[in-house]
């Protein structure tokens, strides 16, 4: 059977929601040490080194080794006692933010796999969407709460022109798009179902 034009998209999408998915797991992995790397300035034998750097030769393996395993060793150990306030923050806010952005790719991954099994209209996509639009919700207000730390914190508004700031209104779009898109997945499943019965 021909797959049609949305489905041969959808597969597309879908291994780009995968290959994202994936940096994201790992971009939450390294988070802890970027942070730390960012306080203490680039200490030796664990600094992130340039594209042009991470040659593939016997050094650039062992930088590039010893990039991850600084990484598991902050992991490892109570790196929050390395920060001040503002980094404890900083990392609990990308750690939960990260999280919730898993969430929202592996909602996106399993309503591409019901496009591509040629159910577009299934139940469980408007389940899908109600969990992606929370985690968007959870991401709005841990934005707002940083937002809100950071002014106190500097004591001045400049952290309302950061990019957190328009995590805010950005995220919370976001959660209400996919509630209204959750709405319409679960008419047309309801009404599939009784065409179905009719049928």
């Amino acid at each position: 059977m021909e797959k049609i034009p949305v489905q041969r998209i959808a597969k597309v999408l879908y291994a780009l929601v995968l290959i994202a998915l994936v940096c994201n797991v790992i971009a939450l992995y390294l988070v802890p040490e970027i942070v730390w790397q960012g306080r203490l300035g680039l200490p030796n034998g664990m600094r992130i080194y340039s594209n042009s750097e991470l040659v593939m030769d016997g050094a650039g393996k062992n930088r590039l080794l010893t990039f991850f395993m600084g990484g598991a060793v902050i992991w490892m150990s109570s790196w929050w006692s390395f920060f001040d306030t503002y980094q404890i923050v900083l990392t609990c806010f990308l750690l939960f933010s990260g999280c919730c952005t898993a969430v929202i790719l592996w909602q996106a991954r399993r309503v591409l796999q019901t496009i591509l099994r040629g159910e577009p209209f299934a139940a469980s996509n408007a389940v899908s969407l109600r969990r992606a639009a929370w985690a968007c919700f959870l991401i709005a207000g841990a934005a707002l709460a940083r937002v809100v730390f950071s002014v106190c914190y500097y004591q001045s508004p400049h952290p309302l022109a950061t990019y957190n700031a328009l995590f805010v209104p950005m995220f919370a779009m976001g959660g209400l798009l996919c509630l209204v898109m959750s709405a319409l997945f679960r008419q047309a499943a309801e009404l599939k179902a009784e065409n179905d019965l009719t049928i």
